[in-house]
């Protein structure tokens, strides 16, 4: 079991069969296109947590400094395979992100979760130790 930053097109495409268990929107292309900008626009970082070669969890991370949180590193994607859940793969991705974050001299990890997502908010509030501190808020033009 470890981690392993995926940057290949081969690395984030297999990376897709799982992002697609929580971006249930995105096609393949859709995805590659997405996940490509971001990595050259945002400085996004694609992580999995790899059993036996195979990815059971993604993440997908951006760093951003901000008034309010300071240097801090965003998850805009975190994701178990559903075969895998409930078996500390999420958790061991999270926290490798934590010491990845740690170790790049960020201050912090923030996250933003669906409302309707109940199981990930008590994942993250009481096995992770975030603290809910705000809403998040979007308008679609």
């Amino acid at each position: 079991m470890k981690v392993k930053e995926l940057v290949s097109k081969q690395e984030i495409i297999a990376a897709f069969p799982v992002m697609k268990q929580l971006r249930t929107h995105l096609t393949e292309s859709a995805y590659l296109d997405l996940v490509t900008e971001a990595q050259r626009v945002d400085r996004y970082r694609l992580f999995a947590w790899m059993e036996d070669e195979k990815i059971v969890a993604v993440a997908g991370v951006k760093p951003m400094t901000t008034l309010y949180y300071g240097r801090f590193v965003w998850v805009c994607d975190l994701v178990t395979d559903e075969k895998h859940r409930s078996k500390g793969c999420g958790e061991k991705l999270l926290n490798a992100v934590h010491h990845w974050a740690v170790g790049e001299g960020y201050e912090s990890v923030a996250l933003s979760s669906g409302l309707q997502r109940k199981d990930a908010h008590r994942f993250y509030m009481d096995k992770m130790g975030y603290d809910q501190v705000s809403f998040v808020f979007k308008k679609t033009l």
